[in-house]
């Protein structure tokens, strides 16, 4: 069969960049972060992550619209941590200092030709960082960024199910992400010092949560274990196995298909 149009963009020569279809390639770039997920899983899990979806993605695309013409950019290994930098190893940028980073990447795309990029986002600290570039971008250049959300997880039911019942918090370096990272590399987790983590303070609210229709900028400090030491993580992810992750992460991919098919007809 002819070769995959799904590439990852640091492997091309300069002569096969230039012959790149610049109008008709969507250029998906992995955003992560590097912070503290719990006792018991690596601060780059939502690098990991983003690397493990995008790797699925390719998969998925490449077996079922396989004339897709897609880059895969190398990831964004630190993004905006601010709510986790109070717990070891947690890195952040500054928020004009990320939005500047995804900036230049997306002007020097840009000046290239290229006229569709996906961000492809596995922290929700960064969401609002790139929902304001997206905007500014295509106002000022007509440049279509385009988010995903690689956290589809959380409104599939097939991924639902994978979750240890009762287990209701699950969130942040919880069941989920963790078997997601024991599916790329179970030696990364050590199960056996998890913790689970629930919002202390938030937790007997009607209305107020830390997310929803009415809620606060929380911090990992929220999220305590139930003799409220700190933890920083939701959920408890000692149920988490690398099968429920590899399930997770397919059926993230999976799901994303029909966005990705209205991301290449995109004409606005």
């Amino acid at each position: 069969r002819a070769d995959p149009m799904v590439r990852y963009y640091r492997e091309l020569t300069r002569l096969e960049m230039e012959a790149v279809d610049k109008e008709e390639t969507v250029v998906l770039i992995p955003i992560g972060a590097l912070e503290q997920h719990g006792s018991q899983c690596p601060l780059g899990t939502d690098k990991i992550i983003s690397e493990a979806v995008a790797r699925r993605i390719r998969e998925t695309l490449d077996r079922e619209i396989p004339d897709y013409p897609m880059l895969i950019f190398p990831p964004v290994p630190v993004g905006l941590s601010t709510e986790h930098v109070n717990f070891c190893g947690s890195i952040t940028l500054k928020p004009d200092t990320f939005y500047h980073v995804l900036e230049d990447i997306c002007r020097g795309l840009f000046r290239h030709g290229f006229k569709k990029i996906a961000m492809l986002n596995c922290h929700g600290g960064n969401t609002p960082i790139i929902q304001v570039l997206s905007r500014e971008l295509r106002s000022e250049l007509g440049l279509a960024v385009f988010m995903i959300n690689c956290g589809v997880f959380f409104g599939n039911q097939a991924v639902k199910d994978t979750v240890t019942p009762g287990n209701v918090w699950d969130f942040h370096g919880g069941e989920m992400e963790t078997s997601m990272v024991m599916a790329v590399d179970p030696s990364l987790v050590k199960l056996d010092t998890s913790e689970a983590g629930i919002p202390t303070a938030f937790k007997d609210n009607q209305a107020l949560r830390p997310y929803g229709n009415v809620s606060i900028g929380w911090v990992s400090e929220d999220w305590k274990t139930a003799d409220g030491k700190p933890i920083g993580i939701g959920g408890d992810p000692s149920g988490a196995t690398a099968e429920k992750g590899r399930i997770i992460l397919e059926t993230s991919a999976k799901v994303l298909v029909p966005g990705l098919r209205e991301i290449r007809a995109w004409k606005g």
